[in-house]
């Protein structure tokens, strides 16, 4: 059994959406009442307050505040464990300290069992009904795999005023299988880079191709500023100021604005993707930390980080390696410093430092004479060592500290498909239970 995540849209009438706007209110309050708790008690009594006494002052607390009294107790329980989950983040140095919400930033609320609700779909359209508001929602979209629901959340997108609810479903998938369980021959190798001026440059040993970047958040961005200009002439909501009409229309119209972008980078992303996947069953590409790479660093930073997260490069890597395993594929991630891919010749293996300005689009090898573009160089070097043809790395992937095969052929890929994965390329060899995404280093 797996669990997946499916999302249907909502439709409510204006009564219905009355009551769903009131619960989003109350579970809003319930959040901040439990942030205001434990900051008052560390404040004052230097004491942490955990989950199981705020779970346990809530038969009090909807006495107090009956108007909590007709809401599904376990959905407040949910409330009280974000929270939570909130505090261990930062706890553990993930995020910076929880902040009371504006009813304007909190989504929703979440049902963790079915006691609360009862949904009629086989997973095409269908109803759900929430027993605590008394109501029952059309929905409609269609699950791409469907079993039993376990959990419901409610989420409102202010952007798009719309409702959504999002189940987790208990799916029966067969596991994918691997080497020689599997019908993939793992011949059909591809490397890829990932650019900003070109967002995916690809190399299959035989020819090379180029996706350019379609660059979303730059062919909308004058249309957005336009709009952040009207709107810093309007009233905007202070501490005991509220923001005027006018303002809150055109901050609607740049919400939409910016969710526009984002919707159509997660198609073109599922669309280019989903074509690797099919086409290819190994993956080979660099291991690449996307959250240093888009630090702030100056205003000529500033566009290179604009392009980096205009084409998702953590969402590509991510959707590339998932839909490539699924199918029974692999992907393989080598250590960026130790292949060092933009500087080394594809040809003779030498490194050369002066490549690694991003400046330097064109590579002339001083030792050998070949002559490539910096991106299909890149690639040219990782196909070559997941074949075991680059020179200056060793016959094998032993030299990288990644896994040892004992033919030069693309048929020994089929080695890859085993049970067995590395956890680091510092801790050399190791066995895992599924052949997930090989990242070294």
């Amino acid at each position: 059994m797996a669990t997946r995540r499916q999302t249907f849209r909502l439709y409510p009438s204006k009564a219905q959406e009355k009551a769903l706007f009131e619960a989003r209110r109350l579970h809003c309050y319930l959040y901040n009442a439990c942030v205001s708790h434990r900051e008052t008690e560390y404040k004052l009594h230097r004491r942490t307050v955990t989950y199981l006494e705020q779970q346990n002052l809530l038969p009090e607390f909807k006495q107090v505040w009956v108007e909590f009294a007709q809401l599904n107790s376990q959905a407040l329980q949910a409330t009280v464990k974000r929270v939570d989950y909130a505090y261990q983040r930062f706890f553990r140095g993930l995020s910076r300290k929880p902040r009371f919400k504006s009813i304007r930033r909190y989504s929703g609320w979440t049902y963790p069992a079915r006691s609360g609700w009862k949904v009629n779909s086989t997973g095409k359209h269908g109803t759900v009904t929430l027993n605590d508001l008394g109501i029952t929602l059309k929905m409609r979209g269609q699950a791409k795999h469907w079993g039993v629901p376990t959990t419901l959340t409610i989420v409102y997108k202010p952007s798009r005023r719309q409702w959504f609810a999002s189940f987790t479903v208990a799916v029966a998938i067969p596991e994918p299988k691997f080497g020689s369980q599997s019908d993939l021959r793992y011949e059909s190798i591809v490397a890829y880079d990932l650019g900003t001026e070109t967002a995916l440059t690809l190399f299959d040993g035989a020819e090379f191709r180029e996706i350019t970047n379609p660059r979303f958040t730059q062919n909308l961005e004058a249309r957005i500023r336009k709009v952040a200009r009207l709107k810093r002439r309007k009233r905007a909501p202070k501490k005991g100021v509220k923001a005027s009409r006018r303002w809150k229309k055109i901050h609607r119209r740049e919400a939409q604005l910016q969710a526009k972008v984002a919707r159509q980078r997660k198609d073109w992303q599922h669309k280019v993707t989903s074509e690797i996947a099919c086409r290819y069953d190994v993956g080979v590409t660099e291991k690449l930390h996307v959250k240093g790479m888009t630090r702030k660093g100056g205003k000529r930073k500033a566009g290179l980080n604009k392009s980096i997260l205009s084409v998702g490069f953590g969402t590509l890597n991510q959707m590339i390696t998932y839909k490539i395993e699924q199918k029974g594929g692999l992907v393989l991630m080598f250590p960026t410093q130790t292949l060092k891919p933009s500087q080394r010749c594809p040809k003779c293996g030498a490194v050369h430092k002066e490549w690694a300005d991003l400046s330097n689009r064109y590579h002339v090898c001083s030792a050998c004479g070949f002559e490539v573009p910096r991106d299909r160089g890149s690639v040219m070097v990782m196909y070559n060592v997941a074949t075991n043809r680059q020179p200056g790395l060793g016959t094998s992937l032993v030299s990288l500290g990644c896994l040892s095969t004992t033919s030069k052929s693309c048929g020994a890929m089929k080695q890859l498909g085993q049970r067995k994965r590395l956890k680091s390329c510092r801790q050399g060899d190791g066995a895992s239970e599924t052949p997930s995404a090989y990242a070294v280093g």
